[in-house]
């Protein structure tokens, strides 16, 4: 009887975790819900390949800077800690090379929303960009790494970090901003042309959202 409860007490405990801790579902449009262009852009579009699971996102846009963005998103509404993970292509090299595929956690929609994102440019430089408020200014911190394709974004709390892939294969945490964000918050993919009259195309692959409510 004591083992039994044992067990029992186990496999509840583990429920538990993997509650707290979970993928976010696979659905018609991949793990996000919505897309939307934001701001002032061409129209942008989203196609989600489910035999691949890849997601290919064209936006366009002046940029995602100063203190509103242009761009299009792909989103799921979660609270709470949240880890966006992929690998980046642009599909195929834009013209413009300050074009910027993301993976991003914003307050809202709004154009001038704070956010923060994890951003790989068309030249291949990576960034760390946050709006610490509402048509702030927006800033950045630079990885050392150039070109790297894989990328991760986290939260937890109100810290969230960038990651950018080595060439051994780790991912390195090069950047940390604290942000605060409150309730449901926008968690997805966004490329922007840095063309107010062009577009870009990025695919995203390998895509996972992980998130703990709280």
């Amino acid at each position: 009887m004591r083992r039994f409860r044992l067990l029992v007490s186990i496999a509840a405990a583990l429920l538990i975790f993997a509650a707290a801790v979970t993928p976010a579902q696979q659905g018609q449009q991949g793990i996000f819900t919505n897309s939307a262009d934001i701001g002032t852009t061409k129209p942008g579009a989203s196609v989600y390949d489910p035999a691949a699971k890849t997601y290919k996102v064209t936006g366009g846009g002046a940029d995602m800077w100063f203190a509103a963005d242009d761009f299009h998103f792909d989103w799921v509404k979660l609270r709470g800690d949240v880890t966006i993970t992929a690998d980046i292509a642009f599909t195929p090299q834009p013209a413009q090379q300050l074009a910027k595929a993301v993976l991003i956690v914003r307050q809202s929609l709004d154009p001038a929303s704070p956010y923060a994102d994890v951003a790989i440019h068309a030249d291949g430089h990576i960034t760390l960009q946050y709006r610490a408020t509402t048509a702030n200014q927006t800033e950045d911190k630079t990885a050392p790494e150039h070109k790297s394709t894989r990328l991760k974004l986290t939260r937890k709390g109100n810290v969230f970090t960038a990651y950018a892939q080595k060439p051994d294969g780790s991912m390195d945490a090069f950047a940390t901003y604290t942000l605060p964000l409150t309730g449901d918050v926008y968690v997805g993919l966004g490329v922007c042309a840095h063309d107010a009259n062009g577009l870009a195309t990025a695919t995203f692959s390998n895509v996972t959202v992980e998130h703990a409510a709280h």
